[in-house]
């Protein structure tokens, strides 16, 4: 009798569990990866990338051509939530936005703040991390959601969603995630680079040309709205001004030929920012150290030679980058955050709105060291003799 009262008793709790009805399926539901936001008109335009998690396990082999690996759709809206829930009227199941891993700004949605306002919609959503990577485009937004990696792999592992497995190869461009960003934009100078991404045609299969992204600059976006991009060679001079470049490439001249050029493979960038103030005028010394290693020769050179092309080189791109961006009222380089951080008292005397007043001149003195060229082998004589 006891036993069944026992029995009795456990079954009667168990109607009172709630067990799993209120969980949803993974398969019952849409998956955001990526998020596009133009504005036209005076509209929100907003794109959403839906991602086919069938293809997340044949990472390493081609993926059928046939199979649909995204759907992007998209609506428009007084704001950004007005669009998003005009979208979700012709949406079948639950999205979900905890694997969202980028989102990209058009040219018109970054200016007058419409970018920011984004952001902080986008991060007050309890789904949503900080870890979300940041580009933006004057190409077709739709046409990049579009595009599949090389091989057609998975979206996921895509340049867009995952731009750290390409950082030890030539990327001058360094990618920023939502924490970044706030960063950036709380702290001086107040401003950050976005990265640039355009649409790449150089590859192809023996069908059709193949495309692909490529982060080609920045667009630099303020507290007070968006200040301009600086692109292609403009941009290149970045990648030599902070720690965190892992590797980038140079190309030189070789005095006496005029067709005859080798390419240096530069790394362990070490940067050193110091500012002088001198009756409240400010500047920098700059003090960059790297290491070069050559795999190609055409010609025999020797090593003084090597260090002196490498060294004006590197010195002309981070005048020219520095250079483009002072047209842009930009402190690409952050020397606003060097003084703020060395020598608070003379920032806050010369500060406004979170910058210092920046000339050509501000860089006082520029100097690189190469401290060691690896020639690949043993010598710097080319392997054919002539």
């Amino acid at each position: 009798m006891k036993k069944k009262i026992i029995i009795l008793s456990s079954l009667a709790t168990s109607l009172l569990l709630s067990g799993c009805w209120d969980v949803n399926e993974a398969q019952r539901m849409y998956y955001v990866d990526g998020l596009g936001i133009d504005y036209k008109d005076g509209q929100y335009v907003i794109y959403m990338q839906l991602i086919n998690f069938t293809n997340v396990a044949k990472f390493e082999y081609p993926n059928p051509q046939k199979t649909v690996q995204a759907e992007v759709g998209h609506s428009k809206g007084k704001t950004m939530e007005e669009a998003l829930y005009k979208l979700f009227q012709s949406v079948d199941q639950k999205v979900f936005w905890g694997h969202m891993t980028f989102i990209i700004f058009s040219e018109e949605a970054m200016k007058n703040k419409n970018a920011l306002s984004v952001i902080d919609t986008v991060l007050r959503y309890r789904e949503t991390r900080y870890q979300i990577w940041t580009y933006c485009t004057q190409d077709s937004i739709k046409d990049i959601l579009l595009l599949t990696p090389i091989l057609n792999t998975s979206l996921i592992s895509s340049k867009l969603s995952t731009p750290l497995d390409t950082v030890d190869k030539e990327i001058f461009v360094e990618p920023v995630n939502f924490r970044n960003l706030v960063i950036g934009l709380n702290e001086p100078n107040h401003e950050i680079g976005i990265p640039y991404v355009t649409i790449s045609k150089n590859w192809e299969t023996a069908e059709q040309q193949g495309k692909e992204t490529a982060l080609t600059g920045v667009g630099v976006l303020s507290k007070s709205g968006f200040k301009g991009f600086i692109k292609n060679d403009a941009a290149r001079g970045m990648q030599w001004m902070h720690n965190r470049t892992h590797r980038g490439q140079i190309t030189f001249k070789i005095e006496g030929d005029e067709t005859d050029y080798l390419t240096a493979t530069l790394e362990k960038i070490k940067v050193d920012i110091e500012p002088l103030v001198k009756n409240d005028q400010v500047t920098f010394d700059v003090h960059v150290k790297i290491n070069a290693i050559l795999n190609g020769f055409k010609t025999n050179i020797s090593e003084d030679e090597i260090r002196k092309k490498i060294i004006k080189e590197v010195k002309k791109e981070i005048r020219t980058t520095y250079k483009e961006a002072l047209a842009k009222d930009i402190d690409i380089y952050r020397l606003s955050e060097q003084l703020y951080r060395k020598n608070v008292k003379v920032w806050k005397k010369i500060e406004k709105d979170g910058k210092i007043p920046l000339t050509p001149s501000s860089i006082r003195k520029l100097e690189i060291d190469v401290n060691q060229v690896n020639p690949g082998r043993k010598t710097f004589t080319g392997t054919f003799n002539e």
